[in-house]
């Protein structure tokens, strides 16, 4: 059976992609570096029948105004003021990427506004400028960019280097569409916000229901790193898809949607 396409609109500063009705319980997705709000349409056409589901385009994307000057902490604001502009009321948040990272930092300034989490494939840290790992991971992704390739020509080498074992093909491609659409400026400004992010220090005061998603072939976001992150967070449930790379959403929706299901059935019970 079709899915209903979901609604794209622009409000403001910010687009977003919407499904649902709009009195269920927000359920609100954000991207990584390299997504868009697109990415996240069959989790809202999944999810859609139950909650009032909600895919941000971040600020500098899609349809989103760009930010003045890109950090985590700026990202974080803007994100309570998406929240305040759609007018979700104690939302559950789904952050990807540098998304769980925008979330990991809006729980610090916004610690009793939501009604759980999940931190899929992220990181509570990046680390420092001066690391090499660090600037190792910058330049292998702005380096291309500095000698002429685009992001266009760079999508599908990008997308192929971030996913596991066998991806969905129609994921695939939605994923190289999203990372061939990003502005050059907007993601050299989000690769160089990573630097310096480190909420470790905060893990311990989450104090709402948490789970952490992660892959067994992710190489950004290391399965055992996400196993420790969890042990941190006081309410953390944490699951492990086989097989995924970064973009499990894209590569592995049902296992994807089953793991997020699950958790969203046992707050549903939970909080009603």
């Amino acid at each position: 059976m079709s899915q209903p396409a979901p609604m794209i609109t622009k409000d403001g500063r910010f687009a977003y992609e919407a499904a649902g009705d709009p009195n269920a319980t927000p359920l609100i997705f954000l991207h990584g570096i390299g997504g868009a709000a697109r990415a996240w349409r069959r989790q809202l056409a999944t999810f859609g029948n139950r909650f009032h589901a909600i895919a941000w385009d971040m600020p500098g994307y899609g349809g989103s105004a760009p930010l003045a000057s890109v950090s985590i902490p700026a990202l974080a604001d803007a994100l309570q003021q998406f929240i305040a502009q759609i007018g979700a009321e104690s939302p559950i948040l789904v952050g990807h990427s540098i998304g769980g990272m925008i979330v990991q930092k809006w729980l610090v300034q916004s610690p009793k506004l939501a009604r759980a989490i999940v931190l899929a494939q992220t990181s509570p840290a990046f680390g420092k400028a001066d690391g090499d790992w660090q600037k190792s991971f910058i330049s292998a992704r702005l380096g291309p960019l500095d000698h002429g390739e685009t992001m266009k020509s760079l999508a599908p080498s990008l997308v192929k280097e971030l996913v596991g074992d066998d991806p969905d093909p129609k994921g695939l491609e939605l994923a190289s569409e999203c990372m061939a659409s990003v502005p050059e400026a907007s993601y050299r400004a989000m690769m160089l916000a990573l630097i310096g992010f480190d909420q470790r220090s905060t893990l311990k005061d989450i104090s709402v229901t948490t789970l952490l998603l992660s892959g067994s072939r992710d190489n950004n976001a290391p399965a055992p790193m996400m196993a420790k992150t969890a042990s941190y967070i006081p309410s953390a449930e944490y699951v492990e898809l086989a097989g995924a790379g970064h973009l499990a959403n894209l590569e592995q929706p049902d296992a994807f949607d089953r793991a997020l299901g699950g958790f969203l059935d046992a707050v549903t019970a939970r909080h009603g």
